[in-house]
């Protein structure tokens, strides 16, 4: 299996003056991305250094990643500049128009579980109803109102799709492992600020130590209002909302969202780490010029584990009809018979046409994730991974 593509090695070489003159200074680098930030948003960071400094921070513990690439580095700088103006236009946008923050997010369904737990599938089918919605990559990656310009609109769609291109021309594996599609619901990482996604494709751990003391409720906060930019003058809806990382936040995100709903999917860890590792690898194969399959299997099986106990042990503090726990297992071998009551749980009818939807959603190319791992590959075996897991192990299983 071909990771990258062979373009990927020349392009480095290009590049790789580039990128050290902005590593060099890479505060400097990082005034002139907030500067044009600030041009593309018509916004400010004026008011907003706490968010500002953080993320100055981030970008100083990617400039000291030893094996980072050039193409790595360009990509990260984009992304970050990105998060930035849309950070901005937010906050622009709430400050012309305070009476956003009056637009109430209700009942929010919160699909999240480890990765490859089947959260993509669950979230696409729940976001599918009439009443509800769920926000889109493009919407994101640049968040308006809903009467935005329809140029506008359509430039920002074409912009999020160009983006998707690059991840899939640089990895040829990616459309198979984990397809990027610019106008389908996403996961809220896109807009939340810092979290473990930002380890997808560098080692760092000294921001993954700051991300273990990190408070996360601004950061949500943030994303509230997001969602109520993207709401204000449009028909309300329940939203659906999904990311893995969500796992160890969900006291945060109930503090955020008191009335919301968690959608919980469980899968055997045995299989979760070796698919989780081999999309891991491929983001580390574009953005690094060498790495250890090792470390990363060791290092995200420390995380997911710690993201499955903090996740537990929130759960215990809550009313047991938040939480609508969901078997992979059962979700794919048999999602005619699962869902109905998964709806049923959340409050909702599961209709005919929510029936013709699952078989649309299922008959996409991109849910059909086929492709190699081992656990073995990344130092990995399955008394590890029990013994990380605990009881959560036999919880998994029983549920089949």
């Amino acid at each position: 299996m071909r990771r990258v593509s062979r373009l990927v090695v020349p392009l480095n070489a290009a590049m790789q003056t580039t990128m050290r003159r902005q590593t060099a200074d890479v505060d400097g680098f990082f005034d002139r991305l907030v500067r044009q930030a600030e041009a593309a948003s018509g916004g400010t960071a004026a008011g907003d250094e706490r968010f500002v400094e953080d993320f100055r921070f981030l970008l100083r513990q990617v400039a000291k990643v030893r094996t980072i690439s050039p193409l790595g580095w360009t990509g990260f700088t984009s992304d970050l500049k990105g998060r930035m103006t849309n950070r901005f236009r937010v906050r622009r946008l709430v400050a012309e128009s305070p009476e956003i923050l009056d637009e109430p997010i209700e009942r929010p369904i919160i699909v999240t579980g480890m990765p490859r737990t089947a959260t993509t599938l669950a979230h696409k089918i729940l976001a599918y109803p009439e009443g509800n919605r769920a926000p889109l990559m493009w919407e994101l990656q640049a968040t308006d109102r809903a009467d935005m310009d329809e140029k506008v609109r359509r430039h920002r769609i074409k912009v999020a799709r160009q983006a998707a291109r690059f991840g899939h021309f640089f990895s040829p594996v990616l459309p198979d492992i984990h397809p990027m599609e610019p106008e389908s619901p996403e996961e809220c990482v896109f807009a939340l600020p810092h979290g473990r996604n930002h380890l997808v494709t560098f080692r760092m751990p000294g921001y993954r130590r700051w991300l273990d003391e990190h408070d996360f409720l601004p950061d949500y906060q943030y994303y509230k209002q997001v969602l109520q930019v993207l709401q204000f003058g449009a028909p309300r809806r329940r939203w659906v909302l999904k990311s893995p990382y969500h796992l160890e936040h969900l006291g945060v995100l109930m503090r955020v969202f008191p009335d919301a709903q968690i959608v919980w999917t469980h899968r055997d860890p045995n299989t979760v780490m070796g698919s989780w590792c081999s999309l891991m690898e491929t983001g580390v194969a574009i953005c690094n010029r060498e790495y250890d399959p090792h470390q990363i299997g060791q290092d995200w099986l420390e995380m997911l584990s710690r993201m499955v106990e903090i996740g537990r042990d929130v759960r215990t503090t809550l009313a047991r009809d938040r939480v609508v726990d969901v078997s992979y297992h059962q979700l794919t071998a048999n999602p005619y018979d699962e869902l109905p009551g998964v709806f049923k749980r959340l409050g909702m009818d599961f209709t005919p046409r929510d029936e013709q939807n699952l078989h649309d959603v299922l008959a996409r190319p991109g849910m059909k994730r086929g492709h190699e791992y081992s656990l073995a590959h990344y130092g990995l075996d399955p008394d590890m991974l029990d013994k990380a897991f605990g009881d959560y192990v036999r919880m998994v299983h029983a549920m089949r």
